[in-house]
């Protein structure tokens, strides 16, 4: 499936943000090879990064989405403190209703997994990355949700 913003684009940005923060980071890794796509150590932090591409078909996205997120959170066996999903800020908008569509079942995901960020990188306006936790995509739906079923 061709990719409009491809992984390796979302993970440059992401390394370059990190090392101006002066985060020490893992090499990039070679096909193939398994583990984080970037492992970013600072003090007594050590994040565990994990970067997809935006695909043209939201199937696509989906199933990438869903498999990286089984990936982020299994690094918490490796010691990561923070695990994150790093994605093309193109998934702005989808992962709002994503979340929306969920419900609570989004916000009890980031309750059981307080380690768990999203990242957006806007790969095309200087690397800029949005830091989010797994959380700050449901508050803002919550209570819309709430008063649609309570037919309010």
């Amino acid at each position: 499936m061709a990719a409009i913003v491809t992984s390796r684009v979302v993970e440059t940005a992401v390394r370059a943000t990190l090392e101006s923060d002066g985060y020490e980071l893992s090499k990039e890794r070679g096909r193939g090879e398994t583990g984080p796509d970037i492992m970013a150590l600072k003090g007594g932090d050590c994040l565990h990064i994990e970067a997809i591409a935006y695909k043209r078909s939201g199937a696509a996205r989906a199933k990438d989405f869903f498999e990286v997120f089984f990936g982020a959170v299994s690094r918490l066996n490796n010691g990561a403190t923070t695990c994150v999903i790093a994605l093309p800020s193109l998934f702005d908008r989808g992962l709002k209703q994503q979340a929306a569509h969920a419900g609570p079942a989004w916000r009890r995901i980031g309750d059981c997994f307080p380690e768990l960020q999203i990242w957006l990188g806007d790969t095309d306006e200087g690397r800029i990355i949005k830091r989010t936790n797994w959380n700050s995509w449901a508050a803002e739906r919550v209570g819309e949700i709430i008063k649609l079923r309570a037919g309010k």
